[in-house]
């Protein structure tokens, strides 16, 4: 190996300890910001206790670097069943003889320290598995997208609020047009290239899209308001009849966490009460609500090829972007990202971020719900198994895509797919409109 490579190699491996550094740190804040009674208590049949998470994340991280790629001993062998999210529902997780607190933080930081030494002494090319640090990255963003399971659980928390972050950037810059038109035709949707990419986004292939408009930013909640106003929970013309049948059995009324107070609308976040924000996109509303809100205002949910053409094709030289503003990484100009804020920002927040058909705020901010189901891309393979996607695909699950103010940017790609049952709504799921071009509009 040259002395280039050498240099190639050890900034790989740097990079992969910082975000090992930066995943444990969110997530240890997240258990932490809570008695011992919160983080063992269940706070939703949704979800699992805190310190069920917390511990799973270690759980996963001995299997898969400490164990498989690291070829050591296991840690803690007895407890694999307990923390086997295949073998518990999350409603159920109460009961198993958990880690105590203590013995999670034990067993997490016993886990990690081995885990830095393997990645001292791994190879990091050759073998699939660990080539460009894929196993590292997988277990990054594995612990990244339970740090927003946990977000999500901290939301349903009821108490006093013990998250705290600044509040988002003010728009600075508001959408040029209410719609943008995308134009019909190939481009290249998902990634052979991205080296820490999962396997439902590979591989790269060509698909054709017709031409459609796509509205610049997510719907908000002021115009959310106007469809909750006009009574459109109680009409069923504006919904499916499966989405009609759930609206009833679970009397919805208002996307979650809303209430009407004596002065209008107010929601709880985080444990604080206070007005819906008008001009930040709506949040908390399941798949059947998203689709409710756009056949009311004579719109629809884009497609997710739809979504992603809108975010990733550059017209100039008919190129996929990486990300919507182009190539480089997210930077905090970019995009609400990472639990900076705690909440969506308003629109118009990152003209930065804006794609280059001139769509603004797709990562970040809110999941977007897209009308299409959870289906493997032609060409799909599993890897490294068949429990990440595989045994998902063609169920009842929606997708969404783009991420939320709580998904962290290691977790998130202009190709990063995401899926959830069409009724779940403690997500940080929200909604964007796109409606088919006539003809005429094309020219």
């Amino acid at each position: 190996m040259t002395s280039t490579d050498n240099r190639s190699t050890d900034r790989l491996r740097d990079h992969v300890a910082e975000q090992l550094r930066r995943s444990r740190e969110r997530s240890t804040a997240l258990a932490d910001a809570v008695d011992e009674h919160d983080l063992t208590r269940q706070h939703s049949p949704l979800m699992s206790p805190l310190v069920w998470d917390y511990a799973h994340i270690g759980n996963q991280e001995e299997l898969w670097l400490v164990r498989d790629v690291g070829g050591r001993e296991p840690v803690r062998d007895d407890i694999d069943n307990i923390y086997d999210a295949f073998q518990h529902s999350r409603a159920s997780r109460p009961g198993l003889p958990l880690l105590t607190p203590a013995e999670a933080r034990g067993y997490v930081r016993e886990v990690r320290d081995k885990v830095l030494d393997v990645l001292d002494t791994t190879p990091l090319e050759g073998d699939r598995l660990v080539a460009d640090g894929f196993a590292f990255g997988m277990i990054v963003q594995h612990e990244q997208q339970h740090a927003e399971t946990m977000l999500a659980t901290h939301q349903l928390r009821v108490g006093a609020p013990v998250l705290h972050a600044p509040a988002p950037p003010p728009a600075t810059a508001p959408p040029r047009a209410k719609e943008v038109l995308v134009p019909g035709g190939e481009f290249t949707m998902g990634t052979s290239a991205e080296p820490w990419a999962l396997d439902n986004e590979r591989p790269a292939f060509r698909t054709h899209v017709d031409a459609f408009f796509i509205e610049t930013a997510p719907v908000t909640n002021g115009e959310y308001l106007a469809f909750v106003d006009a009574g459109g929970y109680d009409d069923p013309r504006w919904w499916t009849d499966e989405g009609w049948a759930h609206r009833q059995a679970a009397r919805l009324v208002a996307p979650q966490f809303w209430e009407r107070g004596p002065e209008g609308w107010q929601r709880t976040r985080f444990g604080v009460v206070e007005p819906v924000a008008l001009d930040e996109p709506v949040v908390h509303v399941c798949f059947h609500e998203a689709k409710a809100y756009a056949a009311w205002a004579g719109k629809r949910l884009p497609t997710e090829a739809e979504w992603e053409k809108a975010a990733r094709h550059d017209p100039d030289g008919d190129r996929s972007r990486r990300y919507p503003w182009g190539d480089n990484d997210p930077g905090p100009e970019h995009a609400n990202l990472g639990q900076r804020h705690l909440r969506p920002a308003p629109v118009g927040a990152y003209p930065a971020g804006e794609s280059a058909l001139g769509v603004a705020q797709l990562l970040g901010d809110v999941w977007e719900w897209c009308d299409s189901d959870f289906v493997p891309y032609p060409g799909f393979a599993s890897f490294p198994y068949k429990e990440y996607s595989e045994v998902f695909f063609r169920g009842d699950y929606k997708m969404l895509r783009g991420g939320s103010f709580g998904t962290d940017a290691s977790a998130v790609r202009a190709t990063f797919r995401n899926w959830d049952h069409p009724v779940r709504r403690q997500i940080f799921s929200g909604l964007r409109l796109a409606r088919d071009a006539a003809p005429h509009e094309t020219r």
